[in-house]
Parts: C-alpha cells; sequence; structure tokens
C-alpha cells in the first residue's frame, strides 16, 4: 500500500526545518514525502546541518516514493529571511499558510495524512493571531466544533477532554455534553482509525482519589458517572473514573486501549515520561489524520543537528498506520 504524507515543518526558525532535513535521509519505505514550507530555506538548513536534502515538485499524477536526501514539496514562501533559533513574528502568517495549504490537500484526498511539526503560539499572537494551537485551528479550518487531543507512545495512549485551559477553569468547562462528545469521538477514531474492534477505555477522575465519594468534589458524582453509565449500558467499555494516580499502573493499562484524562497535565505528564522524544500527537474527530511532533520548536537546538528525530519518524509511522486502518475500515463499510 502506498501513502503520500504531508509535512509542515513548522515555525521556520526552530528545529522544524532540521528534522525534516534528518528525516528525509531515512524515509519510509513506499510512501512520497511531501513537505509544504519554503525551499530555499530548507535547503539552507539541510546545508548547515551538512545533509543531503533534494526537493523534487509535488506532482498529483506521479507517485514518487521518497528517498534518502530525497523528498516532494509544495512550495510557500516566508516573508522575511530566517535566521536559524531567532523568532520573527513577519514569518507568522508563512506557517499558517503552509498548514492550510496542506490541510486543503488532505481534504481533497491528493494527500493521505498530515504530519505538522512545532509551531511557536507566542509568536504567532505576537504577529496578532488569535492562535491556541494545531488542534484549535484544523477544528476550525475542517469546520468541526470538536476535536479530541490524544497522545501516544509505545504501549499508551491519552486522550483529553480539555486542553489548553487554565487549571481554575478545567471543573467548569467539563459538562455532561461536551464528554459525552469526546468520548463518542475517541470510541469512534479508535475504531476507524486504529483498527481496534472493541476499545476498552479507562477514564480519569477530575478529583485526588476521583472524588473520595463526594468529600474530594461531586464532578464524579453530578459529571462523570452518569455519562459513563449511560455508555456502559450501551455496550462501550468504559472504566471509571478512576483516581489518576493509580489509573497509570500495569494493572489497569494493561486493560485498556486508551486512557481518557480529564485535563491537559493530569494524564501527559505519565505519557511523556514513559515516551517523550518517541511519542506523537493525534487530532481526534477531524475528516482528515493528523499526528504532529510531541516537542516544541526547542529555538536554542536550531541549525546544531543535536535534534533526536524520533517524535517525527513516530508521528509519520503512526500517520500510516491510520491510514491503512482507515482504508480497511472504509472498505469493509
Amino acid at each position: 500500500m502506498t501513502n503520500r504524507i504531508v509535512i509542515t515543518p513548522g515555525e521556520p526558525a526552530g528545529i522544524g526545518p532540521d528534522l525534516t532535513a534528518i528525516l528525509a535521509q531515512r524515509p519510509p519505505a513506499d510512501t512520497e514525502l511531501v513537505v509544504v514550507g519554503d525551499q530555499s530555506m530548507l535547503k539552507q538548513r539541510a546545508d548547515s546541518l551538512d545533509v543531503k536534502l533534494s526537493l523534487i515538485p509535488f506532482s498529483l499524477d506521479s507517485f514518487n516514493p521518497s528517498a534518502p536526501g530525497k523528498l516532494s514539496i509544495i512550495p510557500v514562501q516566508t516573508r522575511e529571511e530566517v535566521t536559524a533559533g531567532k523568532l520573527n513574528p513577519a514569518n507568522a502568517p508563512y506557517v499558517l499558510d503552509c498548514l492550510r495549504v496542506a490541510t486543503d490537500k488532505v481534504i481533497d484526498g491528493e494527500l493521505n495524512a498530515l504530519v505538522t511539526g512545532p509551531v511557536h503560539k507566542g509568536n504567532i499572537n505576537n504577529a496578532g493571531f488569535d492562535f491556541t494551537g494545531h488542534t484549535e485551528f484544523l477544528a476550525e479550518h475542517c469546520q468541526k466544533d470538536l476535536t479530541v487531543m490524544m497522545l501516544a507512545t509505545e504501549g499508551l495512549r491519552v486522550a483529553l477532554v480539555t486542553t489548553h485551559l487554565p487549571l481554575q477553569k478545567v471543573p467548569g468547562a467539563i459538562t455532561r455534553s461536551l464528554l459525552k462528545n469526546v468520548i463518542s469521538i475517541l470510541h469512534k477514531d479508535l475504531i476507524e482509525k486504529f483498527g481496534v474492534e472493541n476499545p476498552t477505555i479507562l477514564v480519569c477522575g477530575l478529583n485526588p482519589h476521583a472524588g473520595e465519594s463526594g468529600h474530594l468534589g461531586r464532578e464524579e458524582i453530578e459529571t462523570i458517572e452518569p455519562v459513563l453509565d449511560e455508555f456502559q449500558n450501551n455496550g462501550i467499555n468504559l472504566i471509571g473514573p478512576l483516581p489518576a494516580d493509580t489509573l497509570f499502573t500495569s494493572k489497569y493499562l494493561n486493560l485498556a486501549d486508551a486512557v481518557l484524562s480529564m485535563y491537559h497535565d493530569q494524564g501527559l505528564p505519565v505519557l511523556k515520561y514513559k515516551g517523550f522524544g518517541n511519542a506523537c500527537n493525534i487530532t481526534l474527530g477531524l475528516p482528515i489524520v493528523r499526528t504532529s511532533v510531541d516537542h516544541g520548536t526547542a529555538l536554542q537546538l536550531a541549525g546544531t543537528g543535536e535534534v533526536n528525530p524520533g517524535s517525527l519518524h513516530n508521528a509519520i509511522d503512526i500517520a500510516i498506520e491510520m491510514v491503512s486502518h482507515r482504508k480497511k475500515h472504509e472498505t469493509r463499510t
């Protein structure tokens, strides 16, 4: 099975261009990797790292599997010259343009999946754009009211009910309606995009000890448990709400296909401890397959060659796996 995977390197001053050039030295088999970005900037970064990079114009009419040192490209120009490690708000529109072009190519069916490099949210905001992250940007661009962020590494998948919120706003944001929708998306995509026939999902409580029967908070009793009961009564395998401090043990994880965490820093520290640098970020609920690296722009490392491409390789491998499962599901249905 052949695939065309599109890559957006992200913030041009960060390590995204480095990772793209290094990735090109060991591309996956039978896959055309198509980078959306500034050709001159990418070549300059590859030259500074002393690695070979040949960028071939993308053609819809011919499948050109990537080979060592060779990627396909859809050109988008930076607004101003890029200096590795130095942010420039003038190039924020370039970052967003790359995302739009790449996403539209996948929506239109020209490419199979989107893999995104790290962006710098602060630089984009400083340029005057209201940007909270890839997940929210892609939801709006794909006209989806709700998407779900999930991170995955070997042996662990963690999805989030809420994402980039101040901690004090989390309890009020977790409603029965939101929880129902998040679980529905997670369950559906585990089946369609990960090939899990009958998923088992562990659900974290919000409060310490999952509320301690209401003594440490009533969100579990009033919001979480009624939703889980409804899904369980319909044959969905949900276990919880469980205390987050004991859920992430083999006793429970060996039973599960995914964990649903109530907020960003409840589940992701465990996942990143287990697999940082070899994990990837996945957006569920989109009409496309999208994965991303699990790290930031690392401006201080840009242009040094001291970067680990493991997360980008993992993001591409998982994107290919998801595309395969999705094609098989569509064939069956």
